[in-house]
């Protein structure tokens, strides 16, 4: 796992200089102020975070700093002689231009010649390591801009920051149009550098891995915290829970976030022992985000038995080029699925086929009677223009129900960060992260019972994603999410899948950091797929018949069950422990129980892997 950059890999903080200042910075849009007598600077090796939400001034940020717009008020003194690259989501590349022409015209002007030659960058294994890490090996350096998509653009651009020995690198969103991958290569290379880094995101893990140092951009104000995403995390939850009573919602929101960080992987923090301890005792009654087990039962009432199944189905790009090839994949009632997989091997084509919007090349798809499906696609094509936020969101119901409570169009909206004022505006008037939103409450409103998220956290901020992940904590079907978001992915699926290009659909009970492995695997075997033979789901003898299936993914659920409550009688004996350390025989006896409960645990968790491999 990456962690930050400690010892000698950074710089003394008292030995540090200052790059970038900001005295009393004023900058307003209009009558609305974005930014509001901020002063701060960015100094020598320090990588920061910038968050807050859309429409708050981030990006406004970002092009003070660097000169991009002047402020309205106030001074920005950077130091003599700044090597600094800018990669913006407003950047503009030359129409006429190569790939190679944009991702190596930094070098020449570093250099101070007329250009560089392709001998001279393919020999530098640092140029070469960019260009294949972000992807643009496989766009061919000799393309023409003009023919790019504006994904492959905004790679383009990075790789042409990266690729620059720098004193500070300038970020909004670089990992937008990247997959789990290329997220985890970008963060390990920019640890790696010796330069400074801002950078706007909204992807949480690649924040945590990354930031020494998180600014947060809100109401014109720019607050700052020590640390990445989980440290900043700890700070809101403890700040709002001295706010007043009004903000208890959003109280809970950070609170209900910070106890999923510490009860999952061993978190990555930067506070001393005596803040980890205050951090769990403000989570300590917070229950976990979802009861998996009562969420299922009642998937199962509102879906059957039967809910999606794709039986010897093959799938093809237009140009007949297989993506994959005799699957079998039978979707059971409550299931959540995150899927993954390298670009083009086939993600968002298996997601149509799940839909039924896509015509599958031989073999048959099955759906249940009572399903009901709502599906986030990429695409922007399906919001009524003419209509205002609000009566958009009415348009599909009035009313809805959210587990077990009942809720307005204008309460979804406003949890999905649309404000009272903000639903009077016209569909058309919104941003794009505004109109992804939008979709999203759409979906929501119509009840669906089966949801197909593709990339649902594109365009949207931190906030947002929070208040998504609460909404799906407690929503009650199946679910199938493609995205490049670890901790969505992490957060609010079971299981995880993976498409590595090889023609199977591949089950992954180590989840992302599996899929990571497998991956470098096998790139280090120079194989397009898989090193060793994962678990794949196809058709043929190797086929799981249903009630096998459903066998097995009954005594998973039991299993699930009892990890569960093993795990809170574990947490019982380590109190109980903590009491009884002045009693010698109950020191003892406690001590044999916990033994044996951390052994049934033990074996109750490898036969669960052993089911997941097969299910």
């Amino acid at each position: 796992m990456l962690g930050r950059l400690t010892g000698d890999n950074v710089y003394d903080r008292g030995l540090m200089a200052n790059l970038i200042n900001l005295e009393s910075v004023n900058k307003s849009f209009g009558v609305k102020p974005l930014l509001d007598s901020v002063s701060l600077g960015v100094q020598e090796g320090e990588r920061i975070g910038v968050v807050g939400m859309n429409g708050g001034g981030k990006t406004t940020l970002l092009e003070v700093l660097t000169g991009v717009e002047e402020p309205d008020t106030g001074r920005v003194s950077r130091v003599g002689g700044l090597r600094m690259a800018v990669v913006t989501q407003r950047g503009v590349l030359p129409e006429e231009a190569t790939v190679g022409d944009v991702v190596l015209a930094g070098l020449a002007e570093d250099a101070m010649t007329d250009g560089v030659a392709e001998h001279e960058w393919a020999s530098n294994p640092r140029i070469r390591s960019v260009v294949e890490g972000i992807g643009i090996a496989d766009l061919g350096m000799e393309a023409k801009v003009a023919n790019l998509s504006g994904g492959e653009r905004r790679r383009v651009a990075l790789a042409a920051a990266l690729v620059r020995d720098l004193d500070l690198l300038v970020l909004d969103e670089p990992t937008n149009h990247l997959d789990v991958e290329g997220v985890q290569w970008l963060a390990a290379h920019l640890l790696a550098r010796r330069s400074a880094l801002v950078v706007v995101t909204h992807d949480r893990w690649f924040l945590d891995t990354v930031a020494t140092r998180t600014w947060e951009v809100q109401g014109g104000k720019v607050e700052t915290y020590e640390g990445g995403y989980n440290d900043w995390i700890f700070a809101r939850a403890e700040r709002v829970r001295q706010a007043d009573a009004t903000e208890q919602r959003r109280q809970n929101l950070a609170r209900k976030e910070l106890a999923w960080l510490r009860r999952g992987a061993p978190a990555r923090t930067s506070k001393p022992k005596y803040r980890i301890e205050a951090a769990e005792t403000l989570i300590a009654d917070v229950p976990p985000p979802r009861d998996s087990v009562a969420l299922a039962s009642f998937a199962r009432k509102r879906l059957g038995r039967v809910v999606i199944e794709l039986e010897n189905v093959t799938l093809a790009t237009p140009d007949d080029r297989e993506l994959v090839k005799d699957l079998t994949w039978r979707l059971a009632p409550g299931e959540r699925v995150g899927l993954v997989g390298v670009n083009g091997s086939g993600k968002t084509t298996l997601l149509r086929a799940l839909a039924g919007d896509n015509q599958v090349k031989s073999g048959k798809r099955i759906q249940g009677q009572t399903v009901k499906i709502g599906w986030l696609r990429q695409e922007l094509d399906d919001l009524p223009l003419g209509m205002r936020v609000l009566e958009a969101v009415q348009d599909v119901a009035m009313r809805t129900m959210l587990g077990d409570k009942e809720i307005s169009a204008g309460q979804l909206a406003e949890r999905l960060g649309f404000s009272p004022a903000k639903q009077r505006t016209p569909v058309g008037d919104l941003s794009g992260g505004e109109r992804r939103r939008l979709q999203l409450t759409r979906i929501l409103m119509s009840e669906p019972n089966v949801l197909l998220l593709d990339e649902p956290t594109n365009d949207l901020d931190i906030d947002t994603l929070q208040q998504l992940e609460d909404l799906l904590d407690g929503w009650a079907g199946t679910m199938v999410v493609i995205s490049h978001d670890r901790y969505l992915i992490e957060r609010i699926c079971d299981t995880t899948w993976a498409l590595f290009g090889d023609g199977k659909l591949t089950n992954l009970p180590g989840g992302i950091e599996e899929y990571l492995r497998k991956r470098a695997a096998s790139s280090t075997n120079g194989k397009g797929g898989p090193a060793a033979a994962p678990t794949a789901v196809s058709s043929g003898s190797g086929a799981t018949d249903a009630a096998a299936h459903r066998a097995a993914r009954k005594e998973l659920s039991k299993l699930e069950r009892t990890v569960q409550k093993l795990d809170e009688r574990e947490s019982t004996l380590h109190a109980a422990l903590a009491e009884a350390a002045t009693t010698p025989d109950k020191l003892i006896a406690l001590g044999t129980e916990l033994k044996q409960v951390q052994a049934e645990k033990e074996a109750a968790e490898e036969r669960w892997l052993e089911l997941a491999e097969n299910v």
